[in-house]
C-alpha cells in the first residue's frame, strides 16, 4: 500500500483524490555495468522503481553506490547495461540516439551540482540556450528566460556574466535553464551541494514551489538530509538495488 507524506503540498492531491497516483517512469530490472581497466564493475544490479507523476523523489544512500548513475539513466544520458525504462508506458531506450536526444531535450530539465553554465555568457543567454538547440525563434526564447529569471529572483542580474553571480544565483540560473523548455521531468544531482546553508534553504525551498506551481516529476539525489525529509518519498540506493521510504 503506498502511503504518502500528506503534510507536504507535494502530496496532497493523492490523498484527496483517494486514486492511485499514475506512473510516470517505471523502472523494470536496471542493470548498469561499467569495464574499468578490464575489471568488471557492477552498480546498478537489477533495481525496479516507480516515480509517480507529480511527486518529489528524493535518491540518497552512501558515496559511489550509483546514485548519480540512476540519475543519467533516467534522464537518457546513458543506456543501461539491461533492463527496461518506460515513460508514460513508452520504452524509451528502443529510441535511436538522435530520437533519444530530441526526447531529452523536450521533456526533462537538468540541474547539476556544479551548474555546467557557460561562463563566456551571461545568465540570460545562459537560459535561452536549451531553446535555441531546439530551434526555437531567439524572441521567444529570450522572452521565456527572462520570465524564468524573473520568478526565480534574478530579475536583476539577467545581463550580469555567470562568473559574477554568487553559489546561489548560478545555481539558480540553472533551475531556470532547466525550466525553458517546459519539461515534464525535472532531474536535480545534489543541486545545494556546493551552497552555504543559506542558500542551499532557498535553493531547496524554490525548487519544492517550482514542482507544486508546474506540476513537475521531481527525482532529486542529494545527501542534504533536511531535503530529502522534505520531499514526498525517498528511495535508499544500497547494493545496486533501490530501497523505498515512505512518508509518515
Amino acid at each position: 500500500m503506498v502511503r504518502w507524506n500528506t503534510s507536504h503540498p507535494g502530496a496532497t492531491w493523492e490523498a484527496d483524490s483517494g486514486s492511485r497516483p499514475r506512473i510516470k517512469i517505471q523502472v523494470q530490472g536496471l542493470v548498469k555495468t561499467f569495464i574499468t581497466d578490464g575489471n568488471r564493475v557492477e552498480v546498478l544490479k537489477g533495481l525496479n522503481l516507480e516515480i509517480y507523476t507529480g511527486e518529489t523523489l528524493a535518491v540518497v544512500g552512501a558515496s559511489g553506490v550509483g546514485k548519480s548513475t540512476l540519475l543519467h539513466i533516467l534522464g537518457t544520458l546513458e543506456r543501461p547495461t539491461a533492463g527496461r525504462m518506460l515513460w508514460d508506458g513508452e520504452e524509451v531506450f528502443t529510441l535511436d540516439d538522435r530520437r533519444l536526444a530530441e526526447f531529452r531535450n523536450r521533456r526533462i530539465g537538468f540541474v547539476f551540482q556544479f551548474h555546467h553554465l557557460l561562463p563566456e555568457f551571461n545568465a540570460l543567454e545562459n537560459v535561452m540556450m536549451p531553446a535555441l538547440i531546439a530551434r526555437r525563434s531567439p524572441a521567444e526564447a529570450r522572452e521565456r528566460a527572462e520570465q524564468l529569471l524573473v520568478q526565480v529572483g534574478l530579475q536583476d542580474r539577467l545581463r550580469h556574466r555567470i562568473s559574477t553571480l554568487s553559489g546561489g544565483e548560478q545555481q539558480r540560473v540553472a533551475v531556470a535553464r532547466a525550466l525553458v523548455m517546459e519539461p515534464e521531468v525535472l532531474l536535480a544531482d545534489e543541486p545545494t551541494g556546493n551552497l552555504d546553508p543559506r542558500s542551499g534553504r532557498q535553493i531547496q525551498e524554490m525548487l519544492l514551489a517550482l514542482n507544486r506551481e508546474r506540476g513537475l516529476t521531481s527525482v532529486i539525489v542529494t545527501h542534504n538530509r533536511e531535503m530529502a525529509a522534505a520531499l514526498d518519498r525517498q528511495v535508499t540506493l544500497v547494493d545496486g538495488k533501490a530501497e523505498i521510504l515512505r512518508g509518515d
